[in-house]
């Protein structure tokens, strides 16, 4: 079993009783799990899969996909703060399809994931505005060697993940207002 540390970033339903979680992790970049019987009301892990929820968790290795059964798992932060307001959930949202544009999975992103965290943390317990939303997008950039001077750091994520997320266009107008 491999254990590993990491930020829910994706719940998707596989079957009637089962979850395919997306994490962002520090030693395996973004890793797909299964976590089977999840949906179940008995599960060990009901109330433990939520959106931006970090968590210490251990996983077998699949030979045959990159979708990695969960075995295990123990909550470090539940980020609740992040569930205060819509903008917070918004931010959030952003920060990780931002972030799950430019990475591939399984590639270690230890740097990114440590953005990742502190953009997250930071937006828990501040209402976010602007200069939070560009200050992330300048450090990713930053991070990935395509910040290129005199140019907006989302044009240079732009055209590095060919689009950037529609998030975007709505957090700003809620910003503005």
């Amino acid at each position: 079993m491999d254990k590993c540390k990491g930020t829910i970033i994706r719940r998707t339903p596989l079957t009637e009783s089962s979850l395919i979680i997306n994490w962002c992790t520090e030693d395996h970049g973004i890793l797909k799990t299964v976590a089977k019987g999840a949906r179940r009301p008995k599960s060990p892990f009901a109330g433990k899969l939520d959106l931006f929820c970090e968590a210490e968790f251990a996983i077998t290795r699949s030979k045959k996909s990159d979708l990695h059964p969960l075995r295990e798992l123990s909550l470090t932060s539940l980020r609740s703060g992040l569930r205060k307001s819509y903008l917070q959930t918004l931010a959030a949202t952003y920060f990780v399809q931002l972030l799950s544009m430019v990475t591939e999975p399984e590639t270690p992103i230890r740097s990114l994931n440590d953005l990742l965290n502190r953009a997250l943390n930071h937006v828990e317990n501040t209402v976010p505005d602007m200069k939070a939303i560009l200050h992330y997008e300048k450090q990713m950039t930053q991070l990935l060697g395509i910040l290129e001077p005199g140019q907006p750091p989302a044009k240079n994520l732009e055209q590095a993940g060919h689009r950037l997320p529609k998030t975007r266009t709505e957090l700003f107008r809620l910003i503005e207002h």
